[in-house]
Protein backbone atom coordinates (compact mmCIF):
# COMPACT_ATOMS: atom_id res chain seq x y z
CA UNK A 1 0.00 0.00 0.00
CA UNK A 2 3.27 2.34 0.92
CA UNK A 3 4.52 2.08 -2.60
CA UNK A 4 1.54 2.06 -4.34
CA UNK A 5 0.91 5.32 -2.78
CA UNK A 6 4.32 6.96 -3.49
CA UNK A 7 3.59 5.67 -6.85
CA UNK A 8 0.22 7.80 -6.80
CA UNK A 9 2.21 10.86 -5.71
CA UNK A 10 4.75 10.39 -8.07
CA UNK A 11 2.53 9.86 -11.00
CA UNK A 12 0.68 13.13 -9.80
CA UNK A 13 3.56 15.28 -9.42
CA UNK A 14 4.40 14.18 -12.73
CA UNK A 15 1.07 14.85 -14.16
CA UNK A 16 1.32 18.63 -12.74
CA UNK A 17 4.63 18.85 -13.89
CA UNK A 18 3.56 18.37 -17.57
CA UNK A 19 0.76 20.72 -16.88
CA UNK A 20 2.65 23.35 -15.97
CA UNK A 21 5.03 22.87 -19.24
CA UNK A 22 1.91 22.99 -21.11
CA UNK A 23 0.93 26.03 -19.86
CA UNK A 24 3.65 27.74 -20.59
CA UNK A 25 3.71 26.79 -23.73
CA UNK A 26 0.11 28.34 -24.52
CA UNK A 27 1.52 30.97 -22.70
CA UNK A 28 3.98 31.79 -25.07
CA UNK A 29 1.21 31.68 -27.92
CA UNK A 30 -1.18 33.96 -26.20
CA UNK A 31 2.26 36.39 -26.09
CA UNK A 32 2.60 35.93 -29.45
CA UNK A 33 -1.48 36.35 -30.11
CA UNK A 34 -0.71 39.77 -28.37
CA UNK A 35 2.07 40.86 -30.05
CA UNK A 36 1.33 40.42 -33.10
CA UNK A 37 -2.26 42.06 -33.02
CA UNK A 38 -1.18 45.25 -31.32
CA UNK A 39 1.24 45.74 -33.98
CA UNK A 40 -1.79 47.07 -36.02
CA UNK A 41 -1.72 49.92 -33.64
CA UNK A 42 1.87 51.16 -35.20
CA UNK A 43 1.23 50.08 -38.84
CA UNK A 44 -1.95 52.54 -38.97
CA UNK A 45 -0.26 55.85 -38.77
CA UNK A 46 2.88 54.35 -40.23
CA UNK A 47 1.31 52.51 -43.40
CA UNK A 48 -0.68 55.95 -43.84
CA UNK A 49 2.23 58.20 -44.33
CA UNK A 50 4.29 55.48 -46.36
CA UNK A 51 1.59 54.99 -49.00
CA UNK A 52 -0.15 58.11 -48.33
CA UNK A 53 -4.14 56.87 -47.47
CA UNK A 54 -6.66 58.60 -46.19
CA UNK A 55 -7.99 57.66 -42.61
CA UNK A 56 -10.81 55.09 -44.20
CA UNK A 57 -7.45 53.29 -46.15
CA UNK A 58 -5.65 53.33 -43.38
CA UNK A 59 -8.54 51.52 -40.86
CA UNK A 60 -8.50 48.81 -43.59
CA UNK A 61 -5.24 47.50 -42.08
CA UNK A 62 -7.97 46.27 -39.20
CA UNK A 63 -10.59 45.05 -41.75
CA UNK A 64 -7.82 42.95 -43.18
CA UNK A 65 -6.12 41.64 -40.11
CA UNK A 66 -9.69 40.51 -39.03
CA UNK A 67 -11.98 39.46 -41.33
CA UNK A 68 -9.75 37.06 -41.40
CA UNK A 69 -11.72 35.44 -38.32
CA UNK A 70 -14.77 35.85 -39.91
CA UNK A 71 -13.45 33.85 -43.02
CA UNK A 72 -11.61 31.00 -41.03
CA UNK A 73 -13.56 30.48 -37.88
CA UNK A 74 -15.40 27.84 -39.16
CA UNK A 75 -12.16 26.28 -41.66
CA UNK A 76 -9.91 26.28 -38.90
CA UNK A 77 -12.31 23.67 -36.69
CA UNK A 78 -11.93 21.61 -39.66
CA UNK A 79 -8.31 21.94 -39.73
CA UNK A 80 -7.48 20.98 -36.00
CA UNK A 81 -9.83 18.10 -36.63
CA UNK A 82 -8.09 16.97 -39.45
CA UNK A 83 -4.56 17.67 -37.47
CA UNK A 84 -5.30 17.73 -33.57
CA UNK A 85 -4.76 20.54 -31.44
CA UNK A 86 -0.40 20.50 -31.72
CA UNK A 87 0.24 19.91 -35.57
CA UNK A 88 -3.13 22.57 -35.83
CA UNK A 89 -1.05 24.98 -33.74
CA UNK A 90 2.35 24.77 -35.69
CA UNK A 91 0.47 25.13 -38.66
CA UNK A 92 -1.09 28.51 -37.48
CA UNK A 93 2.50 29.89 -36.42
CA UNK A 94 3.47 28.75 -39.98
CA UNK A 95 0.61 30.50 -42.00
CA UNK A 96 1.39 33.16 -39.50
CA UNK A 97 4.97 33.43 -40.51
CA UNK A 98 4.28 33.44 -44.63
CA UNK A 99 1.91 36.32 -43.37
CA UNK A 100 5.44 38.14 -42.35
CA UNK A 101 7.30 37.02 -45.29
CA UNK A 102 4.37 39.12 -47.46
CA UNK A 103 5.32 42.33 -45.94
CA UNK A 104 8.88 42.12 -47.65
CA UNK A 105 8.07 42.58 -51.04
CA UNK A 106 4.93 44.58 -50.02
CA UNK A 107 8.05 46.99 -48.15
CA UNK A 108 10.20 46.72 -51.21
CA UNK A 109 7.60 47.54 -53.93
CA UNK A 110 5.76 49.91 -51.26
CA UNK A 111 2.51 48.08 -52.51
CA UNK A 112 -0.28 48.94 -49.87
CA UNK A 113 -2.46 45.46 -51.08
CA UNK A 114 0.37 43.47 -50.09
CA UNK A 115 0.80 44.80 -47.29
CA UNK A 116 -2.99 44.13 -46.97
CA UNK A 117 -2.52 40.60 -47.69
CA UNK A 118 0.34 39.72 -45.46
CA UNK A 119 -2.14 41.32 -42.47
CA UNK A 120 -5.45 38.81 -43.77
CA UNK A 121 -2.34 35.81 -43.77
CA UNK A 122 -1.58 36.55 -40.41
CA UNK A 123 -5.01 37.05 -39.27
CA UNK A 124 -5.86 33.82 -41.01
CA UNK A 125 -2.76 32.01 -38.96
CA UNK A 126 -3.63 33.62 -35.81
CA UNK A 127 -7.92 32.43 -36.60
CA UNK A 128 -6.54 28.84 -36.33
CA UNK A 129 -4.11 29.37 -33.12
CA UNK A 130 -7.46 31.01 -31.39
CA UNK A 131 -9.70 28.27 -32.48
CA UNK A 132 -7.03 25.58 -31.26
CA UNK A 133 -5.75 27.54 -28.45
CA UNK A 134 -8.65 29.02 -26.03
CA UNK A 135 -10.47 25.30 -25.60
CA UNK A 136 -7.44 23.80 -24.82
CA UNK A 137 -6.37 26.05 -22.22
CA UNK A 138 -10.01 25.26 -20.51
CA UNK A 139 -9.94 21.44 -21.27
CA UNK A 140 -5.60 21.27 -20.16
CA UNK A 141 -5.91 20.71 -16.68
CA UNK A 142 -9.02 20.32 -14.03
CA UNK A 143 -12.01 22.45 -14.64
CA UNK A 144 -12.50 23.96 -11.39
CA UNK A 145 -8.75 25.68 -11.82
CA UNK A 146 -9.88 27.15 -15.91
CA UNK A 147 -10.21 30.36 -14.60
CA UNK A 148 -6.79 30.76 -12.93
CA UNK A 149 -5.06 29.49 -16.69
CA UNK A 150 -7.25 31.89 -18.51
CA UNK A 151 -5.99 34.55 -16.57
CA UNK A 152 -2.59 33.41 -17.00
CA UNK A 153 -3.09 33.65 -20.83
CA UNK A 154 -4.79 36.91 -20.35
CA UNK A 155 -1.95 38.59 -19.04
CA UNK A 156 0.36 36.99 -21.39
CA UNK A 157 -1.77 38.56 -24.11
CA UNK A 158 -2.04 42.03 -22.80
CA UNK A 159 1.93 42.77 -21.34
CA UNK A 160 3.06 41.46 -25.53
CA UNK A 161 0.39 44.00 -26.39
CA UNK A 162 1.68 46.85 -24.28
CA UNK A 163 5.02 45.62 -25.31
CA UNK A 164 4.80 45.79 -29.12
CA UNK A 165 3.38 49.35 -30.23
CA UNK A 166 6.80 50.28 -28.36
CA UNK A 167 9.14 48.17 -30.37
CA UNK A 168 7.77 48.62 -33.73
CA UNK A 169 7.47 52.76 -33.33
CA UNK A 170 10.62 52.99 -32.47
CA UNK A 171 11.74 51.48 -35.88
CA UNK A 172 8.90 52.04 -38.02
CA UNK A 173 8.28 55.78 -36.87
CA UNK A 174 12.08 57.50 -35.70
CA UNK A 175 12.08 60.95 -36.79
CA UNK A 176 9.12 60.57 -38.15
CA UNK A 177 7.30 64.11 -37.25
CA UNK A 178 10.43 65.53 -39.05
CA UNK A 179 9.94 63.69 -42.35
CA UNK A 180 6.17 64.75 -42.35
CA UNK A 181 6.84 68.53 -42.67
CA UNK A 182 9.33 67.78 -44.97
CA UNK A 183 7.88 65.46 -47.45
CA UNK A 184 5.12 68.64 -47.92
CA UNK A 185 7.79 70.83 -49.80
CA UNK A 186 10.01 68.23 -51.66
CA UNK A 187 9.93 67.24 -55.21
CA UNK A 188 8.58 64.62 -56.19
CA UNK A 189 11.17 62.17 -57.01
CA UNK A 190 12.97 62.85 -53.52
CA UNK A 191 9.46 62.83 -51.70
CA UNK A 192 9.25 58.84 -53.47
CA UNK A 193 13.21 58.20 -52.47
CA UNK A 194 12.05 59.46 -48.77
CA UNK A 195 8.77 57.28 -48.90
CA UNK A 196 10.54 54.04 -50.23
CA UNK A 197 12.69 54.36 -47.58
CA UNK A 198 9.59 54.83 -45.10
CA UNK A 199 8.12 51.44 -46.36
CA UNK A 200 12.00 49.54 -46.15
CA UNK A 201 12.07 50.02 -42.13
CA UNK A 202 9.54 47.08 -41.43
CA UNK A 203 11.48 44.49 -43.91
CA UNK A 204 14.22 43.99 -40.59
CA UNK A 205 11.72 43.44 -37.98
CA UNK A 206 9.30 41.32 -39.71
CA UNK A 207 12.08 38.97 -40.75
CA UNK A 208 12.97 38.84 -37.15
CA UNK A 209 8.61 37.45 -36.47
CA UNK A 210 8.94 35.39 -38.87
CA UNK A 211 12.09 33.43 -38.08
CA UNK A 212 10.66 33.47 -34.47
CA UNK A 213 7.25 31.96 -35.59
CA UNK A 214 8.83 29.18 -37.52
CA UNK A 215 11.29 28.70 -34.60
CA UNK A 216 8.14 28.31 -32.49
CA UNK A 217 6.17 26.33 -34.46
CA UNK A 218 8.86 23.92 -34.56
CA UNK A 219 9.38 23.86 -31.15
CA UNK A 220 5.04 23.33 -30.49
CA UNK A 221 5.55 20.08 -33.18
CA UNK A 222 8.23 18.05 -31.38
CA UNK A 223 6.89 19.66 -27.76
CA UNK A 224 5.03 17.26 -25.38
CA UNK A 225 1.49 19.01 -25.37
CA UNK A 226 -0.76 15.97 -24.88
CA UNK A 227 -3.64 15.84 -27.53
CA UNK A 228 -7.33 16.37 -26.10
CA UNK A 229 -9.99 14.39 -26.68
CA UNK A 230 -13.16 16.73 -27.27
CA UNK A 231 -15.30 14.00 -28.87
CA UNK A 232 -16.33 12.46 -25.27
CA UNK A 233 -17.31 15.84 -23.93
CA UNK A 234 -19.54 16.37 -26.74
CA UNK A 235 -21.55 12.27 -26.12
CA UNK A 236 -21.90 13.64 -22.27
CA UNK A 237 -23.62 16.69 -23.12
CA UNK A 238 -25.99 14.81 -26.14
CA UNK A 239 -29.14 14.59 -23.49
CA UNK A 240 -28.69 18.08 -23.39
CA UNK A 241 -31.49 20.60 -25.25
CA UNK A 242 -32.90 17.31 -27.06
CA UNK A 243 -35.67 19.43 -28.90
CA UNK A 244 -33.17 21.97 -30.21
CA UNK A 245 -32.30 21.53 -33.65
CA UNK A 246 -30.70 24.73 -34.38
CA UNK A 247 -28.12 26.92 -32.84
CA UNK A 248 -30.40 29.92 -34.19
CA UNK A 249 -32.76 28.63 -31.46
CA UNK A 250 -30.52 29.94 -28.91
CA UNK A 251 -31.06 33.94 -28.69
CA UNK A 252 -28.93 34.69 -25.91
CA UNK A 253 -25.84 32.87 -28.28
CA UNK A 254 -26.98 35.51 -30.96
CA UNK A 255 -27.26 38.48 -29.02
CA UNK A 256 -23.93 37.15 -27.44
CA UNK A 257 -21.88 37.00 -30.81
CA UNK A 258 -23.25 40.34 -31.67
CA UNK A 259 -22.21 42.23 -28.15
CA UNK A 260 -18.66 40.29 -28.83
CA UNK A 261 -18.69 41.91 -32.68
CA UNK A 262 -19.32 45.38 -31.04
CA UNK A 263 -16.83 44.52 -28.55
CA UNK A 264 -13.86 43.31 -30.09
CA UNK A 265 -14.77 46.70 -32.89
CA UNK A 266 -14.51 48.84 -29.88
CA UNK A 267 -11.49 47.50 -28.51
CA UNK A 268 -9.92 47.96 -31.72
CA UNK A 269 -10.31 51.34 -32.14
CA UNK A 270 -9.28 52.21 -28.24
CA UNK A 271 -5.71 50.57 -29.64
CA UNK A 272 -5.33 50.89 -33.07
CA UNK A 273 -7.26 54.45 -33.22
CA UNK A 274 -5.60 56.38 -30.39
CA UNK A 275 -1.90 56.79 -31.88
CA UNK A 276 -3.04 58.70 -35.12
CA UNK A 277 -5.84 60.42 -33.30
CA UNK A 278 -2.98 61.66 -31.14
CA UNK A 279 -1.48 63.35 -33.74
CA UNK A 280 -4.70 64.76 -34.80
CA UNK A 281 -5.07 66.47 -31.69
CA UNK A 282 -1.41 68.03 -32.11
CA UNK A 283 0.58 65.41 -30.02
CA UNK A 284 3.91 64.31 -31.88
CA UNK A 285 4.28 61.00 -33.40
CA UNK A 286 7.57 60.40 -30.24
CA UNK A 287 4.48 60.93 -27.91
CA UNK A 288 1.78 59.38 -29.30
CA UNK A 289 3.36 56.07 -30.47
CA UNK A 290 2.75 55.34 -26.64
CA UNK A 291 -0.78 55.57 -26.01
CA UNK A 292 -1.74 52.15 -27.67
CA UNK A 293 0.43 50.68 -24.91
CA UNK A 294 -1.32 53.36 -22.25
CA UNK A 295 -4.66 51.56 -23.33
CA UNK A 296 -3.12 47.70 -23.24
CA UNK A 297 -1.69 48.74 -19.64
CA UNK A 298 -5.31 50.20 -18.48
CA UNK A 299 -6.70 46.98 -19.77
CA UNK A 300 -3.92 44.83 -18.01
CA UNK A 301 -5.08 46.71 -14.49
CA UNK A 302 -9.14 45.93 -15.31
CA UNK A 303 -7.69 42.53 -15.81
CA UNK A 304 -6.28 41.95 -12.71
CA UNK A 305 -9.08 43.87 -10.82
CA UNK A 306 -11.60 41.43 -12.65
CA UNK A 307 -9.19 39.05 -11.31
CA UNK A 308 -9.66 39.56 -8.06
CA UNK A 309 -12.88 40.29 -7.96
CA UNK A 310 -14.98 38.04 -9.84
CA UNK A 311 -16.80 35.83 -8.87
CA UNK A 312 -15.89 36.77 -5.15
CA UNK A 313 -17.14 40.62 -4.96
CA UNK A 314 -18.98 40.66 -8.27
CA UNK A 315 -20.63 38.61 -10.39
CA UNK A 316 -19.70 37.98 -14.88
CA UNK A 317 -23.25 40.08 -15.45
CA UNK A 318 -22.36 42.80 -13.25
CA UNK A 319 -18.84 43.14 -14.16
CA UNK A 320 -20.53 43.37 -17.66
CA UNK A 321 -22.36 46.17 -16.96
CA UNK A 322 -19.76 48.36 -15.06
CA UNK A 323 -17.53 47.55 -18.02
CA UNK A 324 -20.38 48.89 -19.97
CA UNK A 325 -20.84 52.19 -18.12
CA UNK A 326 -17.23 52.92 -17.97
CA UNK A 327 -17.01 52.67 -21.76
CA UNK A 328 -19.84 55.00 -22.06
CA UNK A 329 -18.62 57.63 -19.88
CA UNK A 330 -15.33 57.02 -21.27
CA UNK A 331 -16.27 57.60 -24.87
CA UNK A 332 -18.38 60.71 -24.22
CA UNK A 333 -15.52 62.29 -22.01
CA UNK A 334 -13.04 62.14 -24.69
CA UNK A 335 -15.65 63.57 -27.56
CA UNK A 336 -16.24 66.88 -25.09
CA UNK A 337 -12.81 67.35 -24.05
CA UNK A 338 -9.77 68.09 -26.01
CA UNK A 339 -5.90 67.66 -26.10
CA UNK A 340 -4.35 64.81 -24.17
CA UNK A 341 -6.89 64.64 -21.58
CA UNK A 342 -9.56 63.52 -24.39
CA UNK A 343 -6.57 61.35 -26.07
CA UNK A 344 -6.23 59.97 -22.39
CA UNK A 345 -10.50 58.88 -22.03
CA UNK A 346 -9.28 56.98 -25.36
CA UNK A 347 -6.46 55.04 -23.72
CA UNK A 348 -8.45 54.19 -20.34
CA UNK A 349 -11.12 52.37 -22.51
CA UNK A 350 -8.91 49.65 -21.94
CA UNK A 351 -9.99 49.94 -17.97
CA UNK A 352 -13.50 48.89 -19.27
CA UNK A 353 -12.58 46.73 -22.08
CA UNK A 354 -10.93 44.27 -20.26
CA UNK A 355 -13.97 42.56 -18.40
CA UNK A 356 -15.92 42.20 -21.56
CA UNK A 357 -14.26 38.85 -23.25
CA UNK A 358 -14.46 36.92 -20.44
CA UNK A 359 -17.87 38.04 -19.28
CA UNK A 360 -19.50 37.56 -22.57
CA UNK A 361 -18.26 34.51 -23.17
CA UNK A 362 -19.62 32.37 -20.63
CA UNK A 363 -22.78 34.36 -20.27
CA UNK A 364 -23.54 33.45 -24.18
CA UNK A 365 -22.62 29.78 -24.11
CA UNK A 366 -24.44 28.95 -21.20
CA UNK A 367 -26.89 26.12 -21.48
CA UNK A 368 -25.94 25.07 -25.14
CA UNK A 369 -24.96 21.88 -24.42
CA UNK A 370 -24.25 19.95 -27.47
CA UNK A 371 -24.44 23.04 -29.46
CA UNK A 372 -21.35 24.40 -27.76
CA UNK A 373 -18.52 24.16 -30.51
CA UNK A 374 -20.64 25.57 -33.14
CA UNK A 375 -21.58 28.44 -30.52
CA UNK A 376 -17.76 29.07 -29.92
CA UNK A 377 -17.46 29.34 -33.54
CA UNK A 378 -20.01 31.64 -33.83
CA UNK A 379 -17.72 33.41 -30.94
CA UNK A 380 -14.82 33.36 -32.53
CA UNK A 381 -16.36 34.71 -36.10
CA UNK A 382 -17.74 37.54 -34.22
CA UNK A 383 -13.94 38.94 -33.84
CA UNK A 384 -14.67 40.25 -37.03
CA UNK A 385 -16.23 43.30 -35.38
CA UNK A 386 -12.24 44.29 -35.53
CA UNK A 387 -12.91 44.54 -39.41
CA UNK A 388 -16.12 46.36 -39.70
CA UNK A 389 -15.99 49.25 -37.12
CA UNK A 390 -12.55 50.76 -37.43
CA UNK A 391 -13.08 51.27 -40.83
CA UNK A 392 -16.93 52.95 -40.40
CA UNK A 393 -14.96 54.98 -37.50
CA UNK A 394 -12.09 56.16 -40.50
CA UNK A 395 -14.77 56.89 -42.67
CA UNK A 396 -16.52 58.98 -40.22
CA UNK A 397 -12.89 60.64 -39.55
CA UNK A 398 -12.95 61.79 -42.93
CA UNK A 399 -16.10 63.43 -43.59
CA UNK A 400 -16.38 64.69 -40.26
CA UNK A 401 -13.06 64.50 -37.80
CA UNK A 402 -11.25 61.93 -35.94
CA UNK A 403 -13.17 62.86 -32.46
CA UNK A 404 -16.82 63.18 -33.25
CA UNK A 405 -15.85 59.93 -35.08
CA UNK A 406 -15.59 58.31 -31.39
CA UNK A 407 -19.75 58.72 -31.10
CA UNK A 408 -19.21 55.47 -32.88
CA UNK A 409 -18.25 53.54 -29.77
CA UNK A 410 -21.18 54.93 -27.77
CA UNK A 411 -23.91 52.57 -28.93
CA UNK A 412 -21.80 49.64 -29.01
CA UNK A 413 -21.33 50.11 -25.17
CA UNK A 414 -25.21 50.79 -24.97
CA UNK A 415 -25.85 47.46 -26.30
CA UNK A 416 -23.28 45.21 -24.49
CA UNK A 417 -24.99 46.72 -21.50
CA UNK A 418 -28.54 45.53 -22.93
CA UNK A 419 -27.32 42.14 -23.04
CA UNK A 420 -25.64 42.26 -19.82
CA UNK A 421 -28.91 43.21 -18.12
CA UNK A 422 -31.51 41.51 -20.19
CA UNK A 423 -30.09 39.75 -23.65
CA UNK A 424 -28.53 36.93 -21.72
CA UNK A 425 -31.34 36.03 -19.73
CA UNK A 426 -33.78 35.58 -23.36
CA UNK A 427 -33.93 32.05 -23.93
CA UNK A 428 -36.37 29.70 -26.35
CA UNK A 429 -38.40 26.91 -24.82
Amino acid sequence: MKNQSISDTASHKNENTGTNRSIIIIGALFFIFGFVTWLNSVLIPYLKIACELNNFEAYLVAFAFYIAYLVMALPSAWILKKTGFKKGMSLGLLVMAAGSLIFVPAAYSRTYELFLLGLFVQGTGLAILQTAANPYVTILGPIESAAKRISIMGICNKIAGAIAPIILGAVALKDVDALVENLKVMPVAQKIAELDLLSERVVFPYLIMMAVLIVLAIMIYFSTLPEVDTEQEDEELATTNSKKTSIFQFPHLLMGAFALFLYVGVEVIAGDTVISYGVAQGISFVNAKFFTTYTLIAMLVGYIIGILTIPKYLSQEKALKISAIIGIIFGLGAIFTDGFVSVLFISLLGLGNAMVWPAIWPMSIAGLGRFTKIGSSFLIMAIAGGAVLPPLYGYLADIVNPQNAYWIVIPCYAYILFFASKGHKIRTK
